[in-house]
């Protein structure tokens, strides 16, 4: 059980935390309140208008997930983190988005699985602070529960919400990934951070689909990262062409974003890009068996999709490469697949290449 602490004990305590988290390998640490109506009412606008897609888990725990004291009962503050994440031993991004015969993989996705990196330090986080003030209530979350992140981490102080939907911070850009302890022990909390987009647009153009509608308004069913994780069926015809080769999630509107001259590669050594995925032959990835798959993503945020959308996110970027041989000897390998939607997919990418439509 959590017991009292005076105001100057919990400033301590406060203080403690940033240096355990340093410690830790997290860039930096702050502290949110648990009140959040404006964000409440645009996630019910947003939701609305179904702009969710086949992302059914974000209606399913209704207003819990906007009320943190709802979803986790006692819960007065909300302790928020955030660490690098872009790889620092990849290839180029740009250079590889402009190479049709390579797959591009979201820079935070090329190492270990960042849910597992930021979750582990969150316990140890929280151990090293049981160590020293004794038993409180907390519970961690990285992606893993119906949390509004973003908005929680504006709250703490970690960045503003940019008009790519991204946090952004002022000295670190947006290139990193966060984390959260909920936690009974009402800390002082910190300033929310103030939006610096000005008059800035740089990202809406950057989105190859469009997805930005408006700044600060994204339409998850058009956006990469969507289409190329979170859905599980058949990709729209519009939209594979401007997917290029984009095989796993998209970096475009953070690319775009000026504030990026300031982000820091990560530091920490699991965010290095394992197994030659940074710029990858398209023709080698298709290949891959299932077992292949399976040893080659253990442990990355890769293996979520399933060897099935791995196949089809890769087909439709081979649709997309300049046509050659190689390229639909590949696709002609897996006309045949077990899987409608992978056959489907692998039918549409044959048909630009009969057409003598070249990619990119």
């Amino acid at each position: 059980m959590t017991r009292a602490f005076s105001q100057a004990e919990l400033a301590d305590i406060r203080s403690r935390l940033a240096v355990l988290a340093r410690a830790l390998g997290f860039q930096q640490l702050g502290v949110a309140g648990v009140d959040l109506p404006g964000d409440e009412a645009r996630l019910e606008r947003w939701l609305a208008e179904g702009r969710h897609g086949e992302m059914t888990y974000m209606a399913r725990h209704g207003r819990r997930r906007s009320r943190p004291a709802e979803l986790l009962p006692g819960t007065l503050r909300v302790i928020c983190v955030r660490m690098d994440c872009f790889a620092p031993d990849a290839a180029p991004a740009l250079e590889v988005l402009e190479d049709p015969e390579r797959a591009y993989i979201a820079r935070y996705a090329l190492g270990r699985d960042y849910h597992h990196v930021v979750r582990r330090r969150l316990q140890k986080l929280a151990d090293g602070l049981v160590a020293e003030i004794g038993p409180f209530g907390y519970r961690a979350f990285v992606d893993s529960g119906p949390v509004l992140e973003k908005p929680l981490a504006r709250d703490a102080g970690l960045g503003w919400i940019g008009k790519h939907t991204n946090l952004i911070n002022r000295r670190a850009g947006s290139q990193f990934v966060l984390g959260e302890l909920f936690t009974d022990l009402p800390l002082p909390m910190d300033e929310p951070a103030i939006d610096h987009c000005g008059s800035c647009t740089a990202c809406l153009p950057a989105c190859p689909t469009g997805a930005i509608t408006a700044p600060y308004q994204l339409d998850a069913r058009l956006c990469i990262s969507y289409l190329t994780i979170e859905l599980h069926g058949s990709i729209p015809e519009a939209l594979r062409k401007p997917m290029g080769n984009r095989v796993f999630g998209c970096d475009d509107c953070q690319l775009a974003c000026p504030w990026n001259k300031f982000a820091a590669l990560a530091a920490d050594p699991d965010f290095k890009s394992r197994n030659g995925l940074d710029a990858p032959l398209l023709a080698e990835l298709f290949a891959w068996s299932e077992a292949d798959y399976l040893e080659r993503t253990r442990g990355s945020a890769l293996r979520r999709l399933g060897h099935r959308r791995w196949l089809r996110n890769l087909a439709v970027a081979l649709g997309n490469a300049r046509t050659s041989a190689a390229v639909v000897e590949a696709l002609q390998s897996r006309a045949g697949h077990p899987d409608a939607v992978v056959r489907e997919h692998v039918r549409w990418a044959l048909a630009q290449h009969s057409a003598g439509t070249l990619g990119p």
